[in-house]
């Protein structure tokens, strides 16, 4: 996911570099939403690794 958010972020930079302002702010917006999604599912699979970690040792 954080992948597709640096590939977003490139587009949107390309983007505004070339005058298309509005595809840029598009993309730039997909960016960040792909990025704290992303951030968001490594936060809950860090939580219940680390608890599923606890019950099983």
């Amino acid at each position: 996911m954080i992948k597709w958010a640096i590939i977003f972020a490139i587009i949107g930079l390309v983007a505004g570099a070339l005058g298309f302002t509005g595809a840029a702010g598009a993309a730039m917006g997909i960016a960040k939403l792909l990025f704290w999604v992303g951030i968001g599912i490594a936060i809950v699979l860090l939580i219940l690794g680390l608890t599923v970690a606890k019950r099983i040792t």
